[in-house]
């Protein structure tokens, strides 16, 4: 497969000089990819560093500012990666802090940042910090852990994973005391109570930061503390720690950036930006995402439009992070019940598909790999308030195989080539860390990124399109957002502000074609002009304006402003004579006074001079 090769000359190589770029992040596209499913570099059927590392020229062409790696580091992997065991080593079959250090390098060559998952809340029940406390109760370790006699504390903290715990406490035969845990029984939580506990987390972050990447997604932080009476979410004390951690990384790595998983509302998520800004600089925004799905089943904007409503403004140095699915669940912890049964019904179908309270399926399968709709989500995911995260695969339409267990089945390795191994390895098959997906419709011989980059009308050629004209327009990452109402409950219509950088989005959430007519009357005279073909629209008037739209299909708008009126030369003063009379008055055959304005003369008889002929 031979890839576009980026232009070395160009400009945009290379990142600026740190602490030149601090809010990098605000108009950043990220992507984030599986270490295990991208790329296998030695043949051993599973993906790593180097692997990753040879497709940071796919990345780059691609768009790509920023890869987000989810858990890459020592792990005994009942939980992804997510059951850490040790915070500052590379699994081994992922390769060394060798190999990392070589693909931070060589993404920041080509302009792309890295940022990495860093699980703050909880660790494996293996790492060497949880056996010492279990086994010597008094020696250091012993309260890095929250223990206690009986299973009763905590009565109102709500279980997570409610189809595999029945209790956030779980008895430990060795220390003959339970432990708290907010996720799985393997995954003890840290006791953030301890000062120790507060400073070994620290450098951990410190020993990342110093090899040079960008920043964190800081996994599960609502959940670092606990507090009888309480839900153990959001607590005051949580944001102490988050503040002192950020002081600590703008004190010593500027332009890092720190992004909070918090699946929340929006009103509480908003407290992990801090008091203008002095807190997380991301957060994402959890309750859009199942939105978007449901406004498209149901034809109508108005779940999007409600929960846009409800989302309270954040300081100017920071940013929502958005998604599509969060990494590879479409979540449902921030609907009712109600729409939680609506949403099964309508996209898990099949017992399989769901994940606790989720949906664990691939985008494309989820809209059923219609391209309309594939290109109107990613439209909103592009265009609405955050910076987006795409997810490895989507922007070729992978599929899923929810036949493998847990949340395998989607995150198959990625599907490069129409040969063997879909191009991710030349390991024999039966070693894949999973099997590649082989149906008819998103196998990785129909289904690749070869044959995508030889169809100038394919879906990763339509994304990277999409991603360069957002590229161009700072309101993406950093405007105002304001919806246009309109009488048609299918059409969703904003407007992003950023300076003079104006831009309408037009979106239709229904499969047949619809009209609508917009209010733009504050925009009279500026002309629209569609980005991906930059065709002049009818210049806006007082009228309402009129716009039809394909099933599923959406515009982007700049509104370029009326040019400004031209002043002309002031005019020279028109002679108060006519050319004859000023004649006459040169050869003296008349005086001034005798001159009537606008040079006629209104004497008669004898007094005229001759018409004709000159001076006598």
């Amino acid at each position: 497969m031979t890839l576009p090769v980026p232009d070395p000359t160009d400009s945009t190589s290379g990142l600026p000089p740190r602490g030149s770029d601090p809010l990098w992040f605000q108009r950043a596209v990220f992507y984030e990819v599986l270490v295990r499913g991208f790329a296998d570099s030695n043949a051993d059927g599973i993906g790593d560093l180097r692997g990753m590392l040879d497709k940071l020229d796919y990345l780059q062409w691609l768009g790509v500012d920023c890869l987000w790696l989810p858990p890459f580091f020592a792990s005994p992997l009942r939980d992804g990666g997510y059951d850490v065991s040790d915070y500052t080593a590379v699994l081994p079959e992922f390769g060394d802090i060798d190999d990392f250090r070589a693909l931070l390098q060589a993404a920041h060559a080509r302009g792309i940042r890295v940022i990495i998952d860093f699980v703050m809340n909880h660790t494996s029940d293996q790492h060497p910090w949880f056996q010492a406390s279990r086994s010597d109760p008094e020696g250091p370790y012993g309260d890095f852990y929250v223990w206690a006699d009986d299973d009763t504390g905590y009565a109102d903290a709500r279980i997570i994973f409610v189809d595999t715990e029945s209790s956030n406490w779980t008895f430990d035969p060795v220390r003959k005391q339970y432990f708290w845990h907010r996720f799985f029984s393997h995954q003890p939580d840290l006791n953030f109570e301890n000062p120790k506990v507060q400073e070994a987390i620290i450098d951990a972050l410190r020993f990342w930061l110093d090899l040079g990447i960008d920043g964190f997604r800081l996994d599960a932080v609502p959940y670092l503390f606990e507090e009888e009476g309480t839900n153990g979410e959001n607590l005051p004390r949580t944001h102490e720690f988050l503040k002192h951690v950020r002081k600590v990384v703008d004190a010593d790595y500027p332009d890092r950036v720190l992004l909070c998983e918090a699946n929340q509302w929006p009103a509480d998520v908003v407290e992990y930006f801090g008091e203008n800004g002095d807190e997380c600089q991301m957060a994402f925004h959890f309750p859009v995402m199942p939105r978007l799905f449901m406004a498209a089943r149901r034809e109508q904007r108005f779940p999007i439009s409600e929960i846009m409503a409800q989302t309270p403004p954040i300081p100017d140095n920071c940013q929502w992070g958005i998604f599509l699915r969060n990494h590879d669940e479409l979540t449902l912890e921030m609907v009712t019940d109600e729409e939680r049964d609506y949403m099964w019904a309508e996209y898990a179908k099949d017992p399989r598909m769901k994940a606790n309270i989720g949906i664990r399926r691939r985008l494309a399968p989820l809209l059923e790999n219609d391209l309309n709709t594939l290109e109107l989500f990613n439209a909103l995911l592009l265009s609405l308030p955050g910076s987006p995260v795409l997810y490895y695969g989507d922007e070729i339409g992978m599929g899923d195989n929810i036949w493998l267990g847990d949340r395998d089945g989607v995150r198959t390795p990625m599907q490069w080539t129409p040969d063997r191994n879909g191009g991710f390895s030349t390991a024999d098959p039966q070693r894949m860390y999973l099997p590649l997906n082989q149906d008819p419709v998103y196998g990785y011989q129909t289904t690749n990124v070869e044959a995508q980059l030889r169809n100038s009308n394919s879906m990763l050629q339509w994304i990277r399109r999409m991603i360069a004209v957002r590229k161009e327009h700072p309101t993406f990452g950093r405007g105002t957002y304001e919806e246009i109402g309109s009488r048609n409950p299918t059409v969703l219509s904003f407007v992003r502000e950023f300076g003079d950088d104006v831009v309408l989005c037009v979106n239709n959430l229904s499969r047949f074609p619809q009209p609508v007519e917009l209010d733009l009357r504050r925009f009279e005279g500026y002309t629209p002009i569609e980005l991906t073909g930059r065709v002049e629209f009818p210049q806006i008037g007082v009228l309402p304006y009129m716009l039809t739209l394909a099933g599923h299909g959406f515009y982007w708008f700049e509104l370029a402003k009326p040019a400004e009126p031209v002043e002309e030369p002031a005019a020279e003063p028109e002679s108060a004579t006519s050319p004859v009379a000023d004649a006459l008055l040169a050869a003296g055959l008349v005086s001034e006074a005798e001159q009537i304005p606008g040079g006629s003369d209104t004497r008669t008889g004898d007094d005229v001079p001759p018409s004709t002929g000159g001076p006598r």
